[in-house]
C-alpha cells in the first residue's frame, strides 16, 4: 500500500512538472493590432520592447496599418486582426450595422480638446469670403470620410447656424493629407485638418481657423482601442500584461524627459522624419492621451448622441454596454504596487 502511494505521488509530481513545463514553454500571445495614425500610441510603443518588461514573454504585438477605422473594423469582423483603433463614429455602426454585439472599448486612444490640448480645427482660406459660419451657405465642405468623426462635428457646427448638408452646402470627399491643397486651390471652401497635415507651412500661411471640433461638440473621445469580448476573455492573463505595458509605455512617452526619444520612436515606427513631428508631437499642440489609458465615456456618449441627432444612426446607443475598462483598471492597480 505504501509503495502504491509513493507511485501515485510520483505520477502526480511528474504530471505537474510536465504541465508547468508546457506553460513555461508556451509561445507568447500574438496580438494582431490595427492602427491608422501614430497619434494613437498603441501599437507604436510596442516597437520598443526595452521599456516594456512583459513584451516577448507573455505577448507580442503584430501591427497592421489601415487607412481608417472602417477597414480596421472589417478586418476585425473577419478575424484578420484582434484589436483595433476605432473612432466614436464607427463604434455604434459596428454594433448596429455590422452586428458586432461583442465589441468592447478597452482603452483610450486619444481625445480632442481635452485639458488644454489641441482641438482639431476647421479651416477657411485667408483670401476667401467666409468670415462666419453662416457664410458657408452655397459653399463646399471638404471632408475625408462622409459619416466620419470630422464630418459629424463639422455638420453639427454648421447646423447650429441653420445650415444643413445637401440643402445649404455641398460635401465632397478627399484624402485627409490632400484636403489642405484642395482648400488652397479653391476646390473646397472649408476643411478639417489634423497633425501633421495641419502644420504644413503652406496651409498655415494661407488659411485660418473658423471653428474647432471642441466648439462643435465639447471635448471628444475621438479614438479608442477595441476588441471582441471573446478574445478578451480567452486571453485575459496575457492581456493583463499587455495593458500594464500599455499604461507604462504611455506614461513613458508623456514624460517630458523622454521627449526626444519618444519622437524618434514615433518617427521610426511611422517611417517619417523626426522633423515632421517634433514641433507638436506629445505637446499641447497634439491630441490628449490619458496617462492611465482611460477613455472619457461621458464624452463618448455625447459624441454618439450627436451622431444620432444628425441621422447617421437608426436608434439610440448606450455606450456603457460596450465598454470593458477592467483591463486598464487592473493595469493601473498593478503599477501602483511597483
Amino acid at each position: 500500500m505504501r509503495n502504491g502511494k509513493v507511485l501515485l505521488l510520483a505520477v502526480i509530481a511528474g504530471a505537474c512538472a510536465v504541465g508547468l513545463g508546457s506553460i513555461a514553454g508556451a509561445e507568447p500571445l500574438k496580438i494582431r493590432q490595427g492602427w491608422g495614425v501614430i497619434t494613437t500610441v498603441s501599437p507604436m510603443i510596442f516597437s520598443d520592447p526595452a521599456i516594456l518588461p512583459h513584451y516577448g514573454k507573455s505577448y507580442v504585438v503584430e501591427p497592421t496599418h489601415f487607412a481608417g477605422s472602417s477597414p480596421e473594423l472589417t478586418a476585425l469582423a473577419t478575424g484578420e486582426i484582434d484589436m483595433i483603433t476605432v473612432a466614436y463614429s464607427t463604434l455604434p455602426i459596428a454594433v448596429q450595422n455590422a452586428h458586432l454585439d461583442d465589441l468592447r472599448v478597452v482603452a483610450d486612444g486619444f481625445q480632442d480638446g481635452a485639458n488644454g490640448y489641441l482641438s482639431q480645427p476647421y479651416l477657411v482660406r485667408n483670401d476667401g469670403d467666409i468670415k462666419a459660419i453662416a457664410d458657408m451657405k452655397g459653399k463646399i465642405f471638404g471632408i475625408n470620410v462622409i459619416g466620419g468623426a470630422l464630418d459629424i462635428a463639422g455638420r453639427a457646427m454648421l447646423k447650429r447656424s441653420g445650415l444643413n448638408a445637401s440643402k445649404d452646402y455641398t460635401i465632397v470627399e478627399g484624402p485627409l493629407p490632400a484636403l489642405g491643397a484642395m482648400l488652397l486651390q479653391k476646390k473646397v471652401d472649408l476643411i478639417p485638418s489634423a497633425p501633421p497635415f495641419l502644420y504644413d507651412p503652406k496651409l498655415q500661411a494661407g488659411a485660418h481657423i473658423l471653428f474647432t471640433m471642441k466648439d462643435a461638440m465639447g471635448p471628444s473621445q475621438l479614438i479608442m482601442l477595441a476588441a471582441r469580448a471573446s478574445f478578451l476573455e480567452k486571453h485575459r492573463t496575457a492581456l493583463d500584461d499587455f495593458f500594464e505595458d500599455l499604461v507604462r509605455g504611455t506614461r513613458w512617452l508623456e514624460n517630458p524627459a523622454n521627449h526626444e526619444k519618444a519622437v524618434e520612436l514615433a518617427a521610426r515606427f511611422g517611417k517619417i522624419s523626426p522633423s515632421q513631428i517634433e514641433s507638436y508631437f506629445l505637446t499641447k499642440k497634439d491630441m490628449y492621451r490619458d496617462p492611465d489609458c482611460m477613455p472619457n465615456i461621458a464624452a463618448l456618449q455625447r459624441n454618439i448622441d450627436m451622431q444620432r441627432e444628425l441621422g447617421f444612426l437608426k436608434t439610440d446607443f448606450n455606450v456603457r454596454k460596450y465598454v470593458d475598462l477592467s483591463f486598464v483598471q487592473r493595469a493601473v492597480a498593478r503599477l501602483a504596487k511597483k
